[in-house]
């Protein structure tokens, strides 16, 4: 009886549940923000390709 209550009692299986469950919810929140985040990404890199494309062609046809 004495076994039953002390498991009853034990909390320190229900501390590692709740961190698994944060990190859940922030893994979760970091790939929606990515996700939303991704098509801007895209378009912020097209353009820096784009910049350094025109600044290689400009600097080779001076040479």
């Amino acid at each position: 009886m004495s076994f039953i209550k002390s498991f009853l009692r034990d909390e320190s299986g229900a501390t590692a549940i709740e961190y698994g469950l944060i990190a859940g919810l922030v893994s979760v929140a970091a790939i929606g923000a990515l996700g939303l985040m991704g098509d801007s990404l895209i378009q912020i890199f097209g353009v820096v390709q784009q910049k350094l494309t025109q600044a290689a062609t400009s600097a080779a046809s001076s040479d």
